[in-house]
Parts: structure tokens; sequence; C-alpha cells
């Protein structure tokens, strides 16, 4: 993934090499390029880039360009400046009403697009000709203005048609890589099965064993058959050996399966998102509740950490989805700052007392008891969560909670950890 300085570069130059194509006007100097249809797609896809810096930058380069070509042609540097100085005054005026338009919107859709396109370069181009023509724009038969309308829908029209364009083709290669992911499942699933009918197979030895034990706790605390003491506890010792020597090569397995069979070039968030909503919205429909889940992500990005970072998020959905009784609400905020990826999840559950606050990420500790049938919940999720943000992604957790009204998570994880530098 390029950074920001990268995108910059990368938009500018090509929206300087892309002015090179243009049509002239009857204007002295004016001309409609392909650069005008180039600048709100690259706004679009770089919703993080400021729009006036874009637009400065922007004008500055295909500036430079313009003098020098026009130089090379034979111009000199006075009557190039003259020339296409009102073309850089269109860009710069671009990214500012682009920007104040983009605050008054606040979100950006392809519709919206479509009319801050429209209006940006119906305005910038307005203000370029009058520095052009003058007063002579305004008392004209307005067959310029048409003009000028008919050139900002259509530049409007081929940036919306291009990011369209862009989306399918994503589509398809999110396709392909969905396709490629489910076959590194699959065969991930098969290994996986067959590792789990070993663990399975020890279960019986395991019995055996337990219920050797107990035979042999029963006769030593009667004092029975005291000369088989010796020999009995010698073959447990045996058995508890072998039976770790299958775990052994199980755990072994299983590491290679995940090592060979998970190993990718990583994942965009919004699909973690994605796969996330799904899988708790299919645990809320089993646990029978009525829970809203309410996603706030930020800006997307691509990172190899995923794993991780699913099984923090979904140990602690299931968390909060436990703590709401019936009907509730958990929302999921994603921010970014300077220098760090900051996560929120807050739900309306029942909360957490002070006295149980200081133990929560304890193993093995759980508030979550079923009094029907006494079974206690093993209380792994809080104390893994905190182990994979604090010693595998060098983050930060805290937790605000307040008994009988909800609970707050807020994990802060350095960007360089889950981007890369």
């Amino acid at each position: 993934m390029m950074d920001k300085k990268k995108k910059y570069l990368f938009a500018t130059i090509l929206i300087g090499l892309s002015s090179q194509l243009y049509i002239s006007y009857h204007i002295s100097n004016f001309k409609f390029s392909f650069a005008g249809v180039l600048f709100p797609v690259f706004l679009y896809m770089y919703i993080e880039l400021n729009p006036m810096l874009l637009g400065i930058s922007a004008g500055i380069v295909l500036f430079i360009f313009r003098i020098l070509f026009f130089i090379i042609g034979g111009g000199t540097l006075t009557q190039s400046i003259v020339a296409f100085y009102p073309e850089a005054i269109f860009y710069i005026l671009y990214g500012i009403v682009f920007y104040l338009l983009l605050k008054l919107f606040e979100t950006i859709t392809i519709n919206k697009l479509f009319f801050i396109s429209l209006v940006c370069d119906l305005l910038s181009n307005f203000v370029e000709v009058y520095i052009r023509i003058g007063e002579d724009l305004l008392i004209s038969d307005l067959s310029i203005l048409k003009s000028l309308l008919v050139v900002a829908l259509i530049r409007a029209f081929l940036a919306v048609l291009i990011i369209i364009g862009f989306k399918y083709y994503n589509m398809f290669l999110i396709k392909d890589e969905h396709e490629e992911r489910y076959k590194k499942l699959l065969w991930l699933t098969s290994g996986l099965k067959t590792e789990v009918y070993w663990m399975e197979k020890n279960m019986d030895s395991i019995e055996k064993v337990m219920s050797d034990a107990y035979q042999l706790f029963t006769k030593i605390s009667n004092e029975e058959d005291r000369e088989s003491w010796g020999n009995r506890a010698l073959e447990i010792s045996r058995d508890v050996h072998d039976i770790k020597k299958e775990y052994a090569l199980v755990a072994r397995g299983i590491k290679e399966i995940l090592t060979n069979r998970t190993e990718d070039s990583g994942m965009y968030f919004h699909e973690l998102l994605l796969i996330l909503k799904e899988t708790m919205d299919a645990e809320i429909r089993r646990m029978e509740k009525d829970i809203v889940l309410d996603f706030h992500p930020g800006k997307d990005f691509f990172f190899k950490k995923h794993y991780y970072l699913t099984s923090v998020f979904r140990n602690m959905m299931v968390n909060s989805i436990e703590s709401i009784e019936s009907k509730g609400k958990i929302v999921f905020i994603h921010k970014i700052d300077d220098k760090n990826h900051i996560f929120i999840l807050k739900d309306n559950g029942c909360g957490i007392s002070k006295e149980e606050l200081a133990h929560i990420f304890l193993p093995g500790y759980s508030t979550k008891i079923d009094y029907t049938t006494g079974e206690i919940n093993r209380g792994l999720g809080l104390s893994l969560v905190k182990n994979i943000v604090e010693v595998h992604l060098k983050g930060d957790l805290e937790v605000h909670s307040e008994k009988d009204k909800g609970t707050t998570f807020e994990i802060t994880i350095p960007i360089v950890e889950l981007e890369g530098s």
C-alpha cells in the first residue's frame, strides 16, 4: 500500500501528464484536458488526501509541464507563463471548492461525486476563462457558458464511469482472491479434521488412564493389593507418556498446517469487518437475542496480521453479546490518529463491577455462571485478547465499565505494527 506522500506524488504526476491530452477551445490557450477527469477520480479513490493540497501541487506540476512543452515547441518563458498560469489557477480553485463541498457533505458517494465534480469543473473553468478574456465572458451570447457546462457534464460523467469501472475490476480481483482463500480454507479444514481425529482417538486413552489412576487411588486408600501398586503406577506413567507423545505430534501437525496454509499476502480491514459482522450475526441468532451491531469503520487499510485482529474482535464481541441478557446494542468504532489505529467496542450489557474489573484479564476468571447447570465459562477470552494486543501487536487495552450500564473497551495499536513501515 502506498503511503500518503507517495499518493500525492503519483496523483500529481499523472494529472500533470494527462494534461497533455486535451482539446483546444477557440479562446486563446484555453484547453479542455483529460486531467480534469482524473483529478476528481484521485480525490475519490484517495479520500485521505487533502483536495486543496492536491489542487495546489497538481496546478504547479501541470504549469511546469505546460511551460516545458511550450518552450520545446519554440515558445519563450514569458509567453508560456502568461499563457498557462490561468490553468494552474483552475486546479487550485477546483481543489478549494472540492474541499468545501466535501466538508458540506461529510461523506462522498458516486452520486455526490458527480455533482461535486460538475460544480467544481464549471466554476473553475468559469474563473479561468474570465481571467483570459475578462468581461467579454459576461456580455457574450452565452455560448461559452454553454460549452463550459457541457464539458463539465462530460468530464464529471467520465470520472464517475472510471470509478465504477475500477470498482467492478476490483470486485473481480476480490472474487478471485476469495476463491483462492476458500481453497486454502478447505485444505486447512481437512488437515485440522485429521488432527482432531487423533485427539478424539486419544480421549479413550485418557479415560482409561483416569480410570486406572482412580482404581489405584482406591486400592491405596483401602491398602489393598499393595504389591501391585508399583506396577500399576508404572503402567499409568507409561500410558501418560504415550498420550503426551501423541499430543505432541498433533500440536506439531496443527502448527505445520497453520504455517503452510494460512500464509497469504494479507487482507483489507473492510473484509475483516464483513466476516466479523456475518459471524457475530450468526452468534446472536444462535443465542436467540435481539442485538443490533453498529459498525463505524474509519479509513480502510491493508494488513497481514488479520488472524490476530480477528481473534481479538471475535472474543470481545462474544463477550459483549453474552453480557446482554436479551436485547441491546453493540457499537464498533475505528479511528486513526497520527501513529495509531484505535478500535472502540461499546455495549449496553450488564456491565462489570469495580471489584470484578481488576480481575477480568486473569486466565480462568469468569463472571458468567449458568446457575441451571452449574457450568462456568472457561474465562480465557479477555486474557487471550490482552495477550495478543500487548505482546503480539505492541498495543494497549483499556476498559471502562459500570454495573448494569455497559462496558467500553478501547484498543490502541501502532500503525506500523499493523500496516508495516
